[in-house]
């Protein structure tokens, strides 16, 4: 794991880790759902509706560290 990605707070995803969302720092700006596409969406608000919590690691990763809030996370 690079020194970047430890200071992001940003694990290296586990063999089972599944994306979860803090839905109480979610802003709804939709940059989940814009790369995470189909595995999760966003409702009429732009908050993420999450219809698969397993996604690439790399997807996951970017996903986390473009979040604008930090409301990602591996868990």
């Amino acid at each position: 794991m690079s020194i970047r990605n430890r200071l992001a707070g940003i694990a290296a995803p586990e063999v089972d880790a599944r994306l979860a969302v803090d839905r109480i720092a979610c802003e709804g700006r939709g940059v989940c759902s814009e790369l995470l596409s189909p595995a999760f969406t966003s409702d009429e608000w732009g908050y993420p509706i999450v219809h698969d919590e397993h996604v690439d690691p790399d997807l996951g990763v970017s996903a986390i560290r473009l979040c604008p809030v930090r409301a990602l996370r591996w868990r």
